[in-house]
């Protein structure tokens, strides 16, 4: 997947939690050297810890760079920004409240440094959503930690594995509690946020959205539910108002297996597995999580801290790898977006070309 053309971007990466697969996936993704040629990587985590790990799994070849701050910079290295938990010890595949601590002191000093353009995108390493709960963070994951520290109420979760994208409703909440969260308003707001995103993230021109109904077979009618004629298709009308090319709501249950969803460019489930289970089933290892919404450029693998297999070299580093990539196209798509919604001329030559 060539990036020649694309600017050598600083990547902000939160190690998540040491005793998962986070810093394996990191390490294997920089011992292919045309990495660097695409970014150069700022960890914030211990250095301590982290040559621990890299020792742990045998990994002799890569080398660290330490730096105080992410103004010194080695393109040609993993930088390492130190975030003050020196002293964690590793337990590999236990989860400990040590690395849940060392996971949010790492994603706190990795967000602080996106803000103030420090680095230019952010992929973070999965975390424990239990260990990593304290006073300072109590959010259901990433998404929701990220949307409070940008005052962004609408964030939205969108799952992408080449032209598949698969965005959800609601998001980390527990399904007893999904129906009484839908509203219409909800829905319309995540929608345009997911036009918006299409359009200015992934360059696409009037894109088509699919929505997935909430019940069995879309509810028939109301036989087997009213969401979807009280509040699902009302909101795809005032969507629709709004220029935002909607279609559905589909029985979600042959959605994916028949091959529907290829005919449109997002998918918009109702709640977190609806939409997250079918993804993983086609694009486990190779789907990345994007966060839209929101004003800087997140994405993360699609897979948790993989604690089974932690410490035995096996992990794949395909998604963390992809999520660089996809960090990376957004970051161009939203600078390019930029500068045609400033000349319109640009706008119409881009048509004429497609003509």
């Amino acid at each position: 997947m060539a990036r020649s053309n694309r600017e050598r971007l600083k990547v902000g990466i939160s190690i998540g939690d040491l005793n998962g697969i986070g810093a394996e996936v990191v390490f294997k993704t920089f011992m292919d050297p045309r990495m660097f040629e695409i970014c150069t990587p700022v960890v914030y985590g211990s250095s301590r810890a982290l040559n621990a790990y890299r020792k742990q799994l045998g990994f002799q070849e890569i080398n660290l760079h330490v730096v105080k701050d992410a103004s010194k910079l080695n393109a040609k290295r993993i930088n390492v920004v130190e975030t003050g938990e020196e002293r964690v010890q590793l337990a590999l595949g236990e989860p400990s409240k040590e690395t849940g601590a060392m996971a949010f002191a790492s994603l706190k000093k990795a967000t602080e440094d996106l803000a103030v353009n420090h680095t230019d995108v952010l992929v973070t390493a999965p975390i424990n959503k239990d260990t990593i709960r304290s006073e300072e963070f109590q959010f259901p994951g990433h998404t929701e930690y990220l949307a409070n520290y940008a005052n962004e109420e609408h964030p939205l979760m969108i799952l992408v594995h080449d032209n598949l994208r698969v965005g959800v409703a609601t998001g980390h909440i527990p399904v007893k509690k999904v129906a009484e969260t839908l509203t219409i308003d909800l829905l319309v707001k995540k929608l345009e946020v997911f036009n918006k995103s299409l359009i200015q993230d992934f360059g696409i021109d009037r894109p088509k959205l699919a929505v997935l109904g909430l019940n069995p077979h879309a509810g028939d009618n109301g036989v087997i539910g009213d969401e979807e004629k009280e509040i699902i298709i009302p909101a795809m009308k005032k969507a629709q108002e709004l220029n935002i090319f909607t279609f559905g709501p589909f029985p979600a249950d042959g959605f994916f297996g028949s091959g529907a969803y290829k005919k449109y460019d997002g998918v918009l489930g109702m709640y977190h597995d609806q939409g997250l289970v079918p993804f993983k089933s086609i694009s486990f290892d190779a789907g990345v999580n994007y966060t839209a919404g929101l004003p800087i450029v997140r994405t993360s693998p699609d897979h948790g801290t993989g604690y089974n297999i932690a410490g035995k070299g096996i992990a794949s580093e395909s998604s963390f790898r992809n999520a660089i990539y996809l960090a990376s196209d957004v970051y161009a798509n939203r600078k390019l977006h930029k500068e045609m919604s400033a000349n319109p001329l640009i706008i119409e030559a881009k048509r004429e070309k497609k003509r």
